[in-house]
C-alpha cells in the first residue's frame, strides 16, 4: 500500500478509527509516517451504540491500540441507540466538527472500492455529474463550523490494504454487518463489484480515474455557474440568465441552497426555472417557499416570507407618530422638514449601500382614514401632475422590479394610492400655495433599484 501524503505536510490530523482493518490500516500509516511529513496525529472512535456490547467492545479495542501507539484519542458516545445508517452518518459528522478547534482535518478510510461502491450506487440512482465524482477530499459545514474531510487512503484497493495489515501484523475487528447484505452498498461490495471485476479486470481502478475526471469536470462547471449567482440586497438571490442550460441549473440549484435549508427540490424545479428564462418579465414560479421572477437579465429568487403581507396596515396618524419601521427593512419615516428640507420639494441622499428619497407633501390634505400599507389588487394611482392609472402598470412603467413591487411602502386611502415611498406622491396630496403643513416622507429611494 503505498499513497502520497505531500499534501497533507506539517497538518493536524485527526484520524476516525472504528477498529475495522481499513481504519486501522490508516490510523497505523500515518503514525509511521507522522514525523516525515510533519503530521500532528489525533484519533476519534465513535460507539453507535447500534451493535449493543459489540460496539463498546470495538471502542474500547481502539482505545487500547491508540494507548498503545502513543496516539491522543476523543471517544464519542451516543446517548441512545442509533436507529439507522443515515441516522450514524449525521451522527459521526456532529463527531468531527467537535474536533475542528484541535485539528485541521478527519482523515476517514475511505479506500479506492468504496469509491466505485459509491459511483455504481449514485450511477444506478440517476444521478447527474455530480455523483459521478465518488469520494473526494471536501469540506463540511455545519452551524457556522467548518471542518476538512480527507481520505488518504482513497486510491488504495482493499486488496492492498489487506496486504498492509497482514504483513504489519496490524490487529482489528470485524463489524459484522459488513458482510450482511440487507444494506444496498453491501450488495453492490459483495456482488455487484465482483462480478464487474471478473467481467472487467481493474474496473474498479478504472472508474477511480473516471471519477477523478468527473470530479475536475464537477468543479469546472460550478466556478462557471458561481458567477451567475449573486445577492440582491435583502431582496433575495439573483440568478444571471444564460444560454448553457447546464451551467444555468447549477446555478439555480447554488442559488436556492443559500435561502433554502432543507434539500428536498428536485431536477424538475430547475427545469422550470431554466423555462422561466423564455417568459417575458414579471412573469413568475413559485415553489417551496420560494418565488422567481423573470427580471431583466435572469431570475430573482425571493423567499416568500420576504414578500409582503397583504393585508398588513398602520393608520397613518400611528404612523407619523413615530413607529415607522414596521414596513419594510429599509428606513421609513414621516416627519417635518428641515430648514435645508424646506427649501426643495424633493430631495435624495446616501446613506451606505442606500439612497434615501425626500418626498414632501401636504398633510392636511391627507385623509383621516387613510393608512400606511403595502400593495392590494385593484389600487390605483394618481400620478403627480395628472391622470390615474392602476398601480401594477405604473409600476411597469418605473420598471421597478416585480420582486419588490409587493414590499414598497403605500400611503393609501381605501383603493386611492396616495404616496409610493421612495418615489413619487399623488397629484392628490401634493403642496402648493395654500400648504400650512408640510410633511416629509423618506425611504429608500425606489427608482435606483
Amino acid at each position: 500500500m503505498d499513497t502520497d501524503l505531500g499534501k497533507y505536510r506539517g497538518m493536524r490530523i485527526c484520524a476516525a478509527v472504528s477498529g475495522g482493518r481499513d481504519s486501522m490500516a490508516l490510523l497505523h500509516y500515518l503514525h509511521a509516517r507522522a514525523a516525515e511529513y510533519g503530521i500532528t496525529l489525533t484519533a476519534l472512535n465513535c460507539d453507535h451504540k447500534m451493535r449493543g456490547e459489540t460496539s463498546a467492545r470495538d471502542s474500547a479495542f481502539v482505545a487500547d491500540f491508540c494507548k498503545k501507539l502513543g496516539v491522543p484519542l476523543s471517544r464519542y458516545s451516543a446517548r441512545a441507540k442509533l436507529r439507522d445508517e443515515g441516522e450514524a452518518r449525521a451522527w459521526r459528522l456532529e463527531c468531527y466538527l467537535a474536533e475542528a478547534g484541535a485539528c485541521d482535518c478527519v482523515a476517514t478510510a475511505h479506500h479506492l472500492d468504496d469509491n466505485a461502491e459509491t459511483v455504481l450506487f449514485n450511477l444506478a440512482r440517476g444521478s447527474g455529474l455530480a455523483g459521478m465524482r465518488g469520494i473526494t477530499d471536501t469540506e463540511i459545514t455545519v452551524n457556522g463550523k467548518r471542518l476538512a474531510l480527507i481520505r488518504p487512503l482513497i486510491a488504495c484497493t482493499r486488496a492492498e490494504i489487506d496486504e498492509y495489515i497482514a504483513a504489519n501484523g496490524i490487529p482489528y475487528v470485524d463489524d459484522e454487518t459488513n458482510f450482511s447484505n440487507v444494506y444496498t452498498r453491501n450488495r453492490i461490495r459483495h456482488n455487484v463489484l465482483p462480478e464487474l471485476e471478473d467481467a472487467v479486470p481493474g474496473a474498479a481502478r478504472s472508474i477511480y480515474r473516471f471519477s477523478r475526471i468527473a470530479a475536475e469536470e464537477d468543479d469546472c462547471l460550478e466556478r462557471q455557474a458561481e458567477k451567475l449567482v449573486a445577492p440582491r440586497g435583502d431582496c433575495g438571490i439573483f440568478v444571471s440568465e444564460c444560454t448553457e442550460r447546464a451551467i444555468f441549473r447549477r446555478a439555480a440549484r447554488r442559488a436556492v441552497a443559500r435561502i433554502y435549508e432543507r434539500k428536498d427540490y428536485t431536477s424538475a424545479h430547475f427545469e422550470k426555472l431554466y423555462a422561466l428564462l423564455s417568459a417575458g418579465t414579471g412573469k413568475k414560479f413559485r415553489f417551496l417557499g420560494l418565488t422567481a421572477f423573470r427580471q431583466e437579465g435572469g431570475l430573482l429568487i425571493v423567499p416568500d416570507e420576504l414578500l409582503a403581507e397583504e393585508r398588513r396596515e398602520m393608520p397613518f396618524a400611528e404612523f407619523v407618530s413615530g413607529r415607522a419601521n414596521a414596513f419594510g427593512s429599509a428606513p421609513v419615516s414621516v416627519r417635518p422638514p428641515d430648514a435645508a428640507e424646506s427649501r426643495a420639494a424633493e430631495t435624495g441622499r446616501a446613506t451606505g449601500a442606500r439612497t434615501l428619497k425626500t418626498l414632501h407633501f401636504d398633510a392636511d390634505k391627507v385623509p383621516e382614514s387613510a393608512v400606511v400599507r403595502f400593495r392590494r389588487a385593484g389600487d390605483r394611482f394618481e400620478k403627480f401632475g395628472g391622470g390615474t392609472k392602476k398601480l401594477g402598470d405604473w409600476f411597469t412603467d418605473k420598471k421597478v422590479p416585480a420582486a419588490l413591487r409587493g414590499r414598497i411602502p403605500l400611503l393609501c386611502d381605501g383603493g386611492n394610492v396616495l404616496m409610493v415611498f421612495g418615489m413619487e406622491i399623488s397629484e392628490s396630496i401634493k403642496t402648493d400655495k395654500n400648504t400650512k403643513h408640510t410633511l416629509c416622507a423618506i425611504a429608500e429611494d425606489c427608482t435606483k433599484n
